[in-house]
């Protein structure tokens, strides 16, 4: 959903690939202004007990654009994303993200599981992150 493909997002999935009607309409009910916030894909997901992929797909499909990440990595206006490096990485923090690192990249979930894990903000692991220039991917709803 990047830039590069914008207004094709669709053309990500193979021909054919279809969405539930029912997730469609969900999405559609969440979407404002061809736009849906991270938050909201992941609600769908859980209310649904489907995987956030999947409602990244049907986004897809619908042409819609993923807006607010919750790692502040893309969809803010007008700087694009909002997360900043860390100033410092405390030592349990850097060992959970150098832990889950899988070639040189942390992906969105692992993101996710070390903040619950260590009970700190989404934002906080993404900072470090920053930090450590180790770039966060793949996301969770196929944004990145």
């Amino acid at each position: 959903m990047s830039g590069q493909n914008k207004g094709k997002f669709s053309e990500k999935h193979p021909p054919g690939t279809k969405v539930d009607p029912q997730l469609a309409e969900a999405v559609k009910q969440r979407m404002h202004d061809g736009k849906i916030s991270c938050a909201a894909a992941h609600k769908i997901a859980v209310d649904m007990s489907i995987s956030p992929s999947e409602v990244g797909i049907a986004i897809d499909l619908l042409e819609g654009k993923l807006e607010k990440c919750q790692l502040g990595l893309f969809g803010y206006l007008p700087e694009k994303k909002v997360v900043q490096p860390a100033e410092e990485i405390p030592a349990d923090l850097r060992g959970a993200i150098e832990k889950r690192i899988q070639d040189g990249k942390l992906s969105c979930r692992a993101a996710w599981d070390i903040a619950e894990q260590l009970s700190i903000g989404k934002l906080n692991v993404a900072a470090a992150c920053e930090f450590l220039n180790i770039k966060i991917k793949p996301c969770q709803l196929g944004a990145f």
